[in-house]
């Protein structure tokens, strides 16, 4: 079965303080998406890859892939203006049935194994996402201040989410809405079933300066890939 991984790099920078986007940031002396990329080629050089990149940023990957001498096929697309729309335009270059994988490119330490289970899983159930339990206490705000919720009924989710192909095609035929901000929601909103699967704490989204220390020190360790 065909598997495809739509990696998602339309990030402005403005929460890392950074005039580059953080997709373009050097992590261990290459660009997180560089990363990120490998980490989906380790799992299966089989994977047709597309990334999707403001129209403006095209070049300078280009640049970027030609200084660091990286390799590795894949596809460019233009992003749009929501990652709704960014997704959609990467679905176009997915034509054969199959799996498809959505993955931030600001997670590049995703480990290829938790990237084949997932698209094994999707073949079985359809619609998968890497979720892990909440640890920290968390409280619900409203009018009059804030209330404590249960955190063991609350999960945090991750990517990639991985769907069969024709699911996640159809889902994306729907108008955009505000409350689309992941790709399982998209599935949920026709009405589908959304598999969770055991995530990894060690996949982080490069979203501050201060996840880019933690990162660092991530695969500074020897099991690091």
């Amino acid at each position: 079965m065909k598997r495809y991984a739509i990696i998602v790099a339309g990030g402005s920078g403005q929460r890392m303080k950074s005039p580059v986007p953080k997709q373009f940031l050097e992590l261990n002396q290459k660009p997180v998406l560089m990363h990120t990329i490998e980490k989906f080629f380790l799992a299966a050089s089989s994977i047709c890859i597309v990334v999707v990149l403001p129209k403006s940023y095209h070049n300078v990957w280009t640049n970027l892939c030609d200084k660091h001498q990286f390799k590795i096929s894949h596809q460019i697309c233009e992003g749009g203006t929501t990652r709704f729309q960014s997704v959609k335009n990467g679905l176009v270059h997915c034509k054969e049935k199959g799996i498809i994988a959505v993955h931030d490119g600001v997670r590049p330490l995703i480990h290829p194994d938790l990237i084949q289970k997932l698209y094994n899983d999707a073949e079985s159930n359809s619609a998968v996402i890497p979720v892990c339990p909440v640890l920290e206490s968390i409280r619900k705000s409203d009018k009059r201040g804030s209330k404590a919720l249960d955190r063991c009924k609350y999960y945090t989710v991750q990517t990639p989410q991985c769907f069969s192909s024709e699911l996640l095609q159809n889902a994306y035929l729907q108008n955009e809405k505000v409350t689309f901000t992941d790709d399982a929601s998209v599935v949920e909103a026709m009405g589908k079933e959304v598999h969770h699967f055991k995530g990894d704490r060690t996949n982080i989204k490069l979203t501050t300066p201060e996840d880019f220390i933690f990162a660092e020190a991530l695969l500074a360790r020897p099991q690091s890939i």
